[in-house]
């Protein structure tokens, strides 16, 4: 990673020009923003990932269904080779054309609440095409998709890698420049139990567009068997050393969090974000576990469902999913529906 970084750094100041003047010309001409008939929550960030998106947009949609405002996600679906666009992602999609963060979200949520497409205003004009007529869309990995007008714009912020080394890529994990954080209506600092406040909130002062603040953390509460579906919440006794697995944006974010929800682990293994993880490489794994002396194996949500019930089936060694919760949302809740009241 290194080495293709160094190779990369002379395209750097291409990169920048390119994005910022991108960014002008949305500013200056947001009739180029297309309006659909229903508030759009834009849930992104600016670094390249494993800030926790997806559970806080799980947590949203989840949350405003609860309170009586139907939503529908949108997602560009990252890594899916779908057959058409936009899509439909239903629980039984199968992850290779959906992607493998949209199929968690509609497991998650049920029939008809997410749709993949390239152009997020057609997408979602397709949800709201649906007979359950969502009130609101989600817009998942938002804050770059300018085509789309959004009436609430947040900004994730991981709370432990914070914005790295402060460049944008291919020098750092920027997508954009730290000014663009203006935009957002409300920064939401993820992991934030673990955060340097000070340091964030004086970031934000000078970068931010001086909305408010939410710290949100996540956690394992329990973990589910693959494929049987048994359950043991956390915190628990007796469970064998595990050998942790992840196809993440930031890995070492699941390996400390299962270390506070008091599961042992004796090696590890992971692969490059949305890796498409196969039979083959749960063979592997396995085999890996068992040189690490561990009892089971377990991988996070997002992993398991590229999993078919008979990728298991060669598996000496349990396979088990680590089920996130998130914590401390509900100021934030609170945020997002006294905007959609005010619209």
């Amino acid at each position: 990673m290194r080495l293709l970084r160094f190779l990369a750094a002379p395209l750097a100041p291409l990169y920048g020009a390119v994005v910022r003047a991108r960014n002008r010309t949305f500013d200056r001409h947001p009739e180029r923003q297309a309006r659909v008939p229903a508030p759009v929550v834009s849930i992104g960030n600016l670094s390249m990932g494993g800030t926790g998106k997806t559970p806080v947009t799980l947590y949203l949609a989840k949350a405003l269904q609860e309170k009586g405002w139907p939503n529908a996600v949108l997602s560009r679906g990252y890594g899916g080779k779908r057959l058409v666009d936009p899509m439909e992602v239903q629980p039984d999609s199968d992850p290779r054309q959906t992607g493998d963060e949209p199929l968690l979200m509609a497991r998650a949520l049920g029939q008809d609440r997410v749709v993949v497409g390239r152009r997020r205003e057609i997408a979602a004009l397709r949800a709201l095409g649906h007979a359950l007529a969502p009130k609101v869309l989600l817009l998942d990995d938002g804050f770059q998709h300018r085509a789309l007008y959004r009436d609430v714009d947040l900004l994730l912020l991981d709370g432990v890698k914070r914005w790295g080394n402060g460049k944008m890529v291919p020098l750092g994990n920027l997508r954009e420049p730290m000014e663009s954080a203006k935009r957002a209506s409300a920064l939401v600092v993820t992991r934030g139990s673990r955060a340097q406040r000070r340091e964030i909130l004086d970031w934000w002062q000078r970068h931010g567009s001086g909305g408010p603040v939410f710290w949100v953390d996540f956690a394992i509460k329990a973990l589910r068997r693959f494929p049987e579906g048994d359950r043991v919440e956390l915190p628990a006794t007796g469970l064998d050393p595990m050998f942790a697995f992840c196809a993440l944006g930031h890995p070492e974010a699941f390996l400390a969090d299962l270390l506070v929800a008091g599961i042992y682990w004796t090696g590890s293994a992971h692969f490059m974000d949305h890796h498409p993880l196969s039979a083959k490489d749960l063979l592997n794994l396995q085999t890996q576990a068992q040189a690490a002396e561990a009892g089971a194996l377990i991988c996070t949500e997002k992993d398991a469902v590229k999993f078919r019930p008979e990728d298991a089936a060669a598996l000496e060694l349990p396979l088990w999913i680590a089920e996130q919760q998130v914590l401390g949302a509900e100021p934030l809740l609170e945020f997002v529906i006294e905007r959609l009241k005010a619209l």
